[in-house]
């Protein structure tokens, strides 16, 4: 039996390739990704850990937790417990850190490292081991910077350029002193570093006199451990927590790992409908293989072969597509993750240099996948195989299904659309994340359901292109018969297209509402003309709304800016507003009482006010940070949004009781006396200095900025879904010319009886595209339903919400399913008309 299954895969090896094209690509998929997010993992754990080689201890202050009445706060590392470290027993140098955002921008006035990646510090004394001058000096004073040397190369820089640099407000104008190297992970990864003299960055980073971190450098012949213990003996591990340089390398790499692990199963899940998708080909491919080589199954029953080794055959014939198309995936995949590390150097992105890393793991992973999804998806259909009887198969190449299993497979799939509808619909009536878990579920099951249900929807929708096809003739009719000819068949093969096209019309419907409540969420919440912030959403310094105010044409502006506090027993964030102007800058809906910001009195969120019970005229305590308490009430409860929500008070009561926390804001709204236009908004940005570092948005930017990243989320996943839809046009091209390899007798027949080639052709290419359609119709159908469902769940957070069908896009997938049908029958098509009559007929 393994003979004659080596030699069944030597004999249909043509119909196979198919199989094991589909196969690969997901195998493809799935390693490449593995290459690629391991790869990328190992460069920047070595890279990053690189940067500890001077440190050997590093001391931290420990956050004392908020306890009862009490706001947590961070005790301060000052300049005697630097004096302190560095004369412990065992330690050869300490070092005091200050670290903040610090934006550079290069000659052009554009953000390096898009903002996000955008680090300063201090340069510790005229000679910083940490960061070894390339050329140059240490700088001095606040007129004077060093950046590294990756930043100077990539903005032009060098020694004596004056560079534009932002913290959290004005722009700076600092003269280049240096440049240095360093093995910094954030600027391997394409990021900036800026570092001032120790007196400025304390100072500038609002830290004067103290530091972030102290490192500690042991002597020779102290080990970490050794140090570290001086250290907690010293300074006393109640106020502090110190680690080894040993431990900060490893938590970073965990760090680094943990932060791949969330791309990694990203691209796995995409990986793995690809798979699934390739599940209906295989099943599809060994179905009709077994269905044209059932004469020869039955032989073997004849001769003494059991149900069991007539299955096991199969299986063998599946195993060794599997291994063939796991060995050429590993090897695709291998490939694909070089090619996407390469791609990411032209992007703009920046990676650490090391070698492509193929793990034990990745080698197994992609066998593994290819052999276990190819066997599992043969298994059914030998199953099937094996069950026929010899007599049965001798007489009848065609076993119909029975009406027995006909009426189960149709309960089955019954029951679980039933059940899926009914836990997406309970999914709907959730809260928030509530509802994730059983709409995730529902979508399985329905999507389940469907698939099973398949070959019972395709009869009556097939049948309602009927009008259509009978324009084309002859060629028509035959294309809607041979379409409902194999339900099954059929099914198969569409709901491999059904599934990509589902997911991509279910993110699209959720995008396109999304986007729409958003634009009505800026322009009914706000009034402002303009909302100010920092590019990287960092603080912002209350220098800028002092700025903003004091410009020409500006009639109202209010900071929002954050203070914790306890209010019974809880943390809660109070948002310091300018009282007299809020009302002016936002248009927040009332549920209860009025909108007053003033003095003792609050407006608070709905959710906020649920959650304490609180109403108009309800009182509480809150605690500050600097320990004092003070009796708020609430003059109105208003509808929050995701650009304004929490206790709003005003910042003239709150600001006393910061315990010299220093304030930030996290943006500013503004109002002008002409609104919003190019010329004010230009004012308004030379009145900060043009800063790159800030933003300043209207309503429409607002919008655009969030449409941006919708769209980019959207164009990765339509990107990603297109490996399952080539392996759907995969299984499209490989139904039919088995199909066309089973039917041959039949087209010989039609072609001897007057239907010509032309014909043939047309027949071919019409049952494509009735198939594709079906496809393209269950998968909108799905998708559309999918994004209906997940918007009540996400209505229930965003009282914007407000469905939107993209018609025009949905007519856009349903034209490219039939596409994908008229290009997958291109070659089908052709095979068939040039089926030589004679030999056709006489063909068994």
């Amino acid at each position: 039996m393994f003979r004659t299954a080596l030699r069944n895969v030597l004999a249909h090896k043509a119909r196979l390739l198919m199989t094991v094209l589909a196969v690969m690509l997901g195998v493809a998929f799935v390693s490449g990704t593995l290459v690629f997010t391991n790869t990328i993992s190992d460069a920047f754990q070595k890279s990053s850990a690189k940067g500890f080689d001077q440190v050997d201890v590093a001391v931290r202050a420990k956050y004392q937790e908020d306890k009862g009445n009490t706001v947590g706060r961070t005790p301060e590392l000052t300049q005697a417990m630097l004096d302190r470290s560095a004369k412990v027993p065992g330690a050869a140098d300490a070092i005091g850190v200050v670290s903040g955002f610090t934006a550079i921008a290069d000659q052009h006035g554009k953000l390096i490292g898009g903002g996000f990646r955008s680090e300063g510090g201090n340069y510790w004394g005229a000679k910083d081991p940490r960061y070894p001058l390339k050329e140059g000096s240490a700088p001095r004073g606040r007129n004077q910077v060093a950046i590294d040397a990756d930043t100077a190369r990539r903005a032009g820089y060098k020694v004596g350029d004056t560079v534009r640099i932002s913290v959290d407000g004005p722009v700076l104008t600092p003269t280049v002193s240096g440049v240095f190297t360093t093995e910094d992970g954030n600027v391997a990864a394409g990021g900036s570093l800026a570092l001032f003299d120790t007196a400025t960055a304390q100072q500038l980073f609002g830290k004067a006199g103290t530091y972030d971190e102290i490192d500690v450098k042991a002597a020779p012949g102290t080990s970490q451990s050794a140090l570290k213990s001086s250290l907690d003996s010293t300074l006393g591990a109640r106020a502090v927590e110190t680690t080894t340089g040993k431990q900060l390398a490893d938590d970073l790499a965990q760090q680094i790992s943990s932060s791949m692990s969330g791309l990694k199963q990203g691209l796995l899940v995409f990986a793995g409908i690809a798979l699934f998708v390739g599940t209906f080909i295989i099943a599809n491919t060994f179905t009709m293989l077994i269905a044209q080589r059932t004469k020869e199954l039955a032989l073997l029953r004849a001769v003494g072969a059991s149900r069991r080794q007539v299955t096991r055959s199969v299986l063998i014939e599946a195993f060794v597509v599997g291994a063939v198309a796991g060995v050429s995936g590993l090897a695709a995949g291998i490939g694909i993750g070089a090619a996407l590390r390469s791609l990411m150097g032209t992007l703009g992105a920046t990676v650490p240099d090391g070698p492509l890393v193929i793990t034990p793991g990745t080698v197994a992973s992609a066998l593994g996948v290819g052999i276990v999804i190819t066997m599992l998806a043969a298994w059914l259909p030998g199953r099937r195989a094996a069950k026929i009887p010899p007599v049965a198969a001798m007489s009848s190449i065609h076993a119909t299904a029975t009406t027995k299993s006909l009426v189960l497979r149709n309960t089955v799939g019954a029951l679980f659309g039933a059940a899926g509808v009914a836990t997406v619909l309970a999914a709907t009536s959730m809260n928030g994340t509530d509802g994730q878990a059983p709409m995730g579920l529902g979508a399985v099951l329905l999507i389940i359901g469907v698939f099973i249900l398949t070959p019972l929807l395709s009869r009556p929708l097939i049948a309602a292109a009927a009008p259509v096809l009978r324009i084309f003739g002859v060629s028509g009719k035959l294309a809607r018969q041979n379409s409902v000819r194999n339900p099954r068949r059929t099914a198969a093969t569409a709901s491999a297209l059904m599934i990509g096209l589902t997911l991509i019309t279910g993110m699209t419907v959720m995008a396109g509402s999304l986007q729409k409540s958003i634009d009505k969420m800026a322009s009914s919440a706000i009034r402002a003309d303009y909302v100010v912030s920092m590019a990287n959403r960092n603080e912002l310094s209350p220098d800028v709304d002092a700025k903003l105010a004091a410009t020409a044409g500006v009639t109202a502006t209010s900071p929002l800016r954050n203070a914790v506090s306890r209010i019974d027993g809880t943390t809660e964030y109070l948002t310091g507003v300018n009282g007299p102007a809020i009302g002016k800058l936002t248009d927040l809906k009332l549920d209860d009482g009025t909108f007053k910001v003033a003095g003792t009195q609050v407006a608070v969120d709905a959710d906020t006010a649920k959650s304490h019970g609180w109403k108009a005229g309800s009182s509480f305590t809150a605690h500050y940070r600097d320990g004092k308490a003070e009796q708020l009430t609430v003059s109105g409860v208003y509808q929050g949004n995701e650009l304004i929500r929490g206790i709003l008070q005003d910042d003239t009561t709150l600001a006393p009781h910061r315990g010299g926390e220093r304030a930030g804001d996290m943006q500013v709204l503004v109002k002008t006396a002409g609104g919003a236009s190019s010329a004010t908004k230009d004012r308004l940005e030379k009145a900060l200095g043009d800063n790159p570092a800030i933003q300043v948005q209207d309503k429409k930017d607002l919008s655009n900025s969030i449409a941006q990243t919708f769209t980019l989320i959207l164009n990765m996943v339509y990107g990603l879904l297109a490996m399952a839809v080539i392996v759907a046009v995969l299984g499209v091209i490989n139904t039919l010319a088995m199909s066309v390899f089973e039917r041959s007798q039949e087209i010989g027949m039609l072609r001897a009886i007057g239907l010509d080639r032309k014909s043939v052709k047309r027949m071919v290419r019409l049952e494509s595209l009735v198939i594709s359609l079906f496809g393209g119709v269950l998968g909108i159908g799905l998708g559309v339903f999918f994004g209906w469902a997940a918007g009540r769940l996400l209505g229930t957070q965003m009282p914007t919400y407000e469905l939107v069908l993209p018609w025009g896009r949905m007519g856009v997938f349903l034209l490219f399913a039939g596409a994908v049908g008229v290009l997958a029958a291109l070659w089908p098509a052709r095979r068939a008309s040039r089926l030589n009559m004679l030999s056709a007929i006489k063909s068994d």
